[in-house]
């Protein structure tokens, strides 16, 4: 069974963040003034010389306020390095996934309730998180019964690391990274290929569908709110999630295929979510969408929400605002969940520059 989200093209007025007006770091001009003071007999001496260490007390300050400048140039110019670094790594990284989930695409919903999976043990009333096994872990958690049928997944996983590892100049990506940035991926692919059928399958003109919805770029343009949203730019900032020490407790998670509607919102509950996020998740519950679906629409909370994204996936009107609604309450609810309980290390995948003695080149 196929996972399908994006269906329609709704109007889209890109929007890109403004240059604020005020510098980071602005100059300020001062001036230096040694009053002279008249004075008389003996108090002569003593005035003259406070007014000296005062005047020279400022000129130091003043030096070392000017001197700091190109200390703070120098930590910006290293931010943006470390986010250049980053940023092709990032991409990298994905190009790798992409590869992998189009040489296997049966492996899509896997990945879904593998991410999922991952993240459920979260409790937000308990404040507990551990993220990700490490490898000498992966066999226990794969063998748990919510992690039946994920095998070939993660073994696609361990085939993209090794990849991704030998080209990383900055340490080995984590697991817990891997996956949430598979299942990224993965949604993405999906999107591109409706948008592919939607063109009759013409590969191009579907592409330029996926670009002209916004569902690959930064902001989408919500006219009911008048206000820019984040599509996947917040997603891919969150990049530096931490691998746990030990695999997490077993019984946190439900197996979705055996669980009941309640079982699963109390699951959501758990972790911060309601009946809107479990409805738009529903690809990520299981190999079959449309039974899950059946099976949430049973549910008088939750059934509201899952009429909704249907009538989302369905419509076909390139204006309708109802169209937007499934694939960015999708990446809304898909970045939160990667990022439950994790402290985000946005150094991770950084290395040093190699700094060049121009002393040393021959011209």
């Amino acid at each position: 069974m196929g996972v399908s989200f994006l269906s329609t093209t709704p109007s889209l007025i890109p929007t890109a963040p403004q240059p604020s007006s005020n510098p980071r770091h602005s100059l300020h001009v001062g001036t230096i003034r040694c009053n002279r003071i008249e004075c008389d007999g003996a108090d002569e001496d003593r005035f003259r010389r406070r007014d000296v260490l005062k005047c020279l007390g400022a000129t130091l300050s003043m030096e070392l306020v000017a001197s700091s400048g190109p200390s703070v140039e120098m930590a910006a110019a290293a931010d943006l390095i470390q986010r250049r670094q980053r940023s092709e790594f990032l991409s990298d990284v994905k190009g790798t996934l992409l590869k992998a989930i189009k040489g296997k695409p049966d492996i899509i919903p896997s990945l879904l309730t593998l991410a999922l999976n991952d993240a459920m043990t979260y409790d937000k009333f308990v404040g507990y998180k551990i993220w990700g096994p490490k490898w000498i872990n992966t066999i226990q958690k794969i063998s748990r019964p919510e992690n039946k049928g994920l095998s070939a997944a993660l073994n696609s996983l361990e085939e993209s690391k090794k990849e991704i590892d030998s080209y990383s100049k900055g340490g080995p990506i984590s697991f817990s990274d891997l996956i949430q940035y598979a299942a990224q991926t993965a949604v993405k692919s999906t999107f591109i290929a409706s948008a592919i059928r939607k063109c009759g399958g013409n590969e191009e003109k579907g592409n330029i569908l996926y670009a002209a919805y916004g569902s690959n770029g930064q902001f989408y343009y919500d006219l009911e709110f008048i206000s820019s949203i984040p599509v996947w730019g917040l997603f891919d900032k969150q990049f530096g999630r931490a691998d746990s020490q030990e695999p997490d407790p077993e019984g946190r998670v439900p197996q979705w295929d055996k669980a009941s509607v309640q079982e699963m919102k109390d699951k959501f509950k758990a972790v911060g979510f309601g009946p809107r996020q479990l409805a738009v998740m529903s690809a990520f519950l299981g190999p079959d969408q449309m039974a899950t679906e059946a099976l949430l629409a049973m549910d008088p909370d939750v059934t509201p929400w899952v009429q909704k994204y249907q009538r989302s996936r369905e419509t076909v009107s390139q204006t309708d605002y109802e169209g937007i609604v499934l694939n960015v309450d999708l990446i809304t609810t898909l970045t939160k969940l990667s990022c439950l309980g994790q402290q985000i290390n946005y150094e991770a995948y950084t290395y040093p520059v190699r700094k060049v003695d121009f002393s040393k080149l021959k011209l």
